[in-house]
């Protein structure tokens, strides 16, 4: 993936020790709408292709889990829930996320977004994040148990 970003952006996306500078990504992806397709039309097959052998890993061992997690940011935008037997949604309010994240502007990248109540309507599962751990690992833990095969 670095061979692309560099034959697409050249050296300014790299820092000195010659990894991706993330944040100069960030700059030029959310900053043209077509960079950010093309960006997400090299990464996302990867990301599926990847997510599909880490769970063809898991079924090959002699003692697979009964349930496997994935954490997919773009989930409905990508069409990834096609993937799975379930969705768990976790949602925050809007002053909770920015209070969290070390975006500069993170209404921006929100707005290409499904909205929460959008995705809270497909979901399996949905919890909104906005109490104490303990009551989240709560919420977690019911929802494992109700995916567990009887």
């Amino acid at each position: 993936m670095k061979r692309e970003l560099l034959e697409r952006w050249g050296d300014g996306v790299l820092v000195a020790d010659g990894a991706v500078n993330r944040s100069r990504v960030g700059e030029i992806v959310f900053g043209d709408r077509g960079e950010l397709d093309w960006l997400e039309s090299i990464l996302h097959p990867r990301v599926a292709a990847e997510q599909a052998k880490w769970l063809g890993e898991l079924r090959a061992r002699d003692v697979s889990p009964s349930v496997a997690v994935v954490e997919v940011p773009l989930l409905y935008e990508t069409g990834a829930d096609e993937r799975f037997d379930a969705v768990v949604v976790i949602t925050a309010p809007r002053e909770v996320r920015a209070a969290r994240t070390d975006v500069v502007d993170p209404d921006a990248r929100a707005e290409r977004l499904i909205p929460d109540e959008e995705k809270v309507k497909r979901a399996d599962f949905a919890y909104v994040n906005d109490g104490t751990l303990d009551e989240l690992d709560a919420f977690v833990a019911d929802v494992m148990t109700r995916l567990e095969p009887q």
